[in-house]
C-alpha cells in the first residue's frame, strides 16, 4: 500500500515545517508528500525544499481557491493507492503512519478518521481549545469517537484518509470551503464504501492559538452545518441547534433580570452547573485548574460562536429564493 499525504497550506510555513518534522520521523515513512499552496502570500516554498533530501515529497501553488479544491489539486497529482489528508497546523505522532497501515490491512477501510489532541507543550489555552472541542459538554463527546448521530462514522479532513479507488469513484470535493468535509463523507458514504474511525490513529491538531480567531473559526463552522443542508436537507437535525438555542439562552439571561427573578435565579444555577461541571473535568483531564478555568471560557466561545454562525446563515438561507437553496456558498477563508 503506497501512502500519498496531500496537505493543503495557506500563509503558515512554519506550521508546514513542523508537520513535515513529524512526517519525516515517522516509523513508517509516508511514499510521496504533496504540498499545494493555495494563493499565500507568506509562501512555503522554501520549507518545502528543505526537506527534498529527507522525504519524496513535491511543492505546487495556485490561484487562492479554497482548501477542499486545493485538496483536488493535490489528489489529481498524486500517484498512491491511498491518499492521507492533514491540515497543516497539525502534528503527526511518529508511529501513524505504521498504526493505520496495520489498520486498513486488518479491517479494509475505504475510508478512515483519526481523532485529535493536545501536544503537552501546547499554550493552556491551546489544551482548553482542544478539551472544548471533544468534550462531552459541547459537543456530545462525538467528535474523535465512534459514536456518530447517523450511525456511520463520517471522517473529517484534518485528520483522514480514504483510498484511490473512492477517489475515482466520487471524484474529490464539490464545495471548497463551509462544510466541505462534511459533504464529502456524506458523498463517500452514499455511495456504499465502508469508513471507519481508528482511535489510535490521532493527530496533535494545533487550532486557534486565542478565543478571538477561535471564536471566528466556529462561527464559520455553524455557518458550515446550515450550508451542508442546502446539499443534503436531511442532514441538519435538532441536535445541530443546540448551540444556537445555548446562544439564544444566553441572550435571553439580561431580559429575565428585570422581568423575572424566579427565572433568573434558574438560568444564573444552570449556567453554574454547567460551568462547575467543565472545570471539574478539564481540570482532572488536563490535571491543570488554569486550563480546566480557560476551558469554562472556550466552552462559551465554542457554542456561542458556533451559536451565531448558525443563526445567522439560518436566517440567510430561509429568505433565500427556492431555486437558490441548493447552490451552496463559496466564502473566504474564516481569518
Amino acid at each position: 500500500m503506497r501512502f500519498s499525504v496531500i496537505i493543503p497550506v495557506y500563509n503558515r510555513p512554519e506550521e508546514l515545517r513542523e508537520l513535515l518534522e513529524s512526517l519525516v520521523a515517522q516509523t513508517r515513512l509516508p511514499d510521496e508528500v504533496v504540498v499545494v499552496e493555495d494563493g499565500s502570500v507568506d509562501k512555503a516554498e522554501a520549507v518545502v525544499n528543505a526537506f527534498m533530501d529527507r522525504l519524496t515529497i513535491y511543492y505546487y501553488f495556485k490561484p487562492n481557491t479554497g482548501q477542499g479544491f486545493t485538496r483536488n489539486y493535490g489528489f489529481e497529482r498524486a500517484t498512491g493507492d491511498y491518499f492521507i489528508i492533514f491540515d497543516s497546523d497539525a502534528i503527526v505522532p511518529a508511529n501513524y503512519l505504521e498504526l493505520v497501515e496495520k489498520h486498513l490491512q486488518e479491517s479494509k477501510l475505504d475510508a478512515y478518521g483519526g481523532p485529535d489532541a493536545a501536544h503537552p507543550q501546547f499554550t493552556p489555552i491551546q489544551k482548553a481549545i482542544s478539551y472544548s472541542m471533544t468534550s462531552p459538554f459541547t459537543t456530545g463527546g462525538i467528535r474523535g469517537s465512534k459514536k456518530n448521530l447517523g450511525g456511520t462514522y463520517h471522517p473529517r479532513s484534518f485528520n483522514m484518509g480514504f483510498s484511490r479507488r473512492v477517489y475515482e469513484k466520487i471524484g474529490g470535493y464539490k464545495i471548497s470551503r463551509m462544510g466541505e468535509d462534511i459533504e464529502f463523507a456524506i458523498r463517500i458514504i452514499e455511495n456504499g464504501f465502508k469508513t471507519g474511525l481508528i482511535p489510535e490513529a490521532f493527530i496533535y491538531h494545533k487550532r486557534r492559538t486565542d478565543f478571538q480567531q477561535f471564536y471566528r473559526q466556529l462561527r464559520f463552522f455553524g455557518r458550515a452545518r446550515i450550508n451542508i443542508s442546502r446539499f443534503f436537507p436531511a442532514e441538519l437535525k435538532l441536535v445541530h441547534a443546540f448551540p444556537a438555542l445555548f446562544t439564544l439562552f444566553l441572550a435571553s439571561i439580561p431580559v429575565w433580570a428585570f422581568t423575572s427573578k424566579l427565572l433568573f435565579s434558574l438560568a444564573v444555577g444552570v449556567l453554574s452547573i454547567f460551568s462547575l461541571a467543565i472545570l471539574i473535568d478539564a481540570s482532572r483531564k488536563e490535571k491543570s485548574l488554569k486550563v480546566g478555568l480557560l476551558s469554562v471560557v472556550a466552552a462559551y466561545v465554542q457554542l456561542t460562536g458556533y451559536g451565531m454562525g448558525f443563526l445567522l446563515e439560518g436566517w440567510k438561507r430561509l429568505r433565500e429564493p427556492k431555486e437558490h437553496k441548493e447552490t451552496g456558498e463559496f466564502m473566504e477563508y474564516p481569518s
